[in-house]
């Protein structure tokens, strides 16, 4: 994994430019359906040019060390998309993007760009939470007939279902930070108070019955 110093500058950037914003005591309604009092949109890093090419440099060295055999990029749409193909420039790789499902005219496409079997491929994702997108992505690569390596994230939140996803799949996943570090900063940097901090930890136990 990523050293604890990277996972800390991560977390410090997207506080930052409040691509994480932490509200605990108005929640925030999840697409789920969940109260949160944390949400994560890390496309907002893509319009501060130090905070991007940072976590550009972070999600490429990782591709690097973690799967050095990459033949190519892929986004997983919509939000990994930029940062996949950032990393994809970077390293100088071919690059596609994977849809949530084929589009329903045109060519019918759900991976968008040329991927040949037999490639291996990397998926980037800005976000993990359950991982269920994510591996659907996999999915119809590996249904493309591509071997797909591994995935790097820039943020998980680190819930027990995700690391179950990804275990019982065999998809490797490497993310630069989560949400432990990112509480700690959040402290650090006086984004929380001590009571908010337990609300925080509270939701983080059992997330999809808090506050119902």
């Amino acid at each position: 994994m990523p050293d604890f110093t990277i996972s800390q500058e991560v977390a410090q950037h997207l506080l930052s430019v409040k691509a994480i914003q932490l509200r605990p005591d108005q929640p925030f309604k999840w697409a789920s359906g969940w109260n949160s009092p944390i949400y994560c949109d890390n496309r907002i890093s893509l319009s501060y040019p130090t905070v991007r090419t940072y976590i550009k440099n972070c999600l490429s060295a990782a591709v690097k060390a973690y799967f050095s055999d990459v033949e190519i990029i892929a986004g997983v749409a919509t939000a990994g998309i930029a940062q996949g193909a950032l990393v994809a420039d970077y390293l100088d790789l071919p690059f596609c993007y994977v849809r949530p499902e084929p589009k329903k005219h045109g060519m019918g496409n759900q991976i968008e760009g040329h991927i040949e079997k037999g490639q291996k491929v990397v998926l980037i994702e800005d976000l993990i939470s359950t991982g269920g997108s994510s591996l659907k992505a996999a999915a119809a690569l590996q249904e493309a007939g591509a071997e797909v390596l591994g995935m790097v994230a820039i943020f998980t939140y680190g819930f027990q279902i995700a690391e179950e996803n990804f275990k019982n799949h065999g998809i490797p996943c490497i993310t630069l930070s989560n949400y432990d570090v990112l509480i700690d900063e959040a402290v650090k940097l006086n984004h929380v108070t001590e009571t908010q901090l337990m609300t925080l930890q509270d939701w983080r136990i059992n997330p999809s019955e808090w506050r119902k």
